[in-house]
């Protein structure tokens, strides 16, 4: 029975290597960058940059 040991060290191992691979991935593929604002309204027109049509 000396290969229980060594097959709960190996099960572990590979838990411990397949919980790395799945957190390196996931850091790795994140989009964690800011989006860039569009400023090309017309100041005059808009509010909040957002452009009103019409009267309301």
């Amino acid at each position: 029975m000396s290969f229980v040991p060594a097959g709960a060290a190996s099960a572990l191992g590979g838990a411990i290597l397949g919980a790395i691979v799945v957190f390196g991935v996931t850091a790795a593929v994140q989009d964690n960058t800011r989006p860039e604002i569009d400023r090309s309204g017309n100041a005059d027109s808009s509010l909040l940059n957002h452009v009103e049509y019409g009267a309301r």
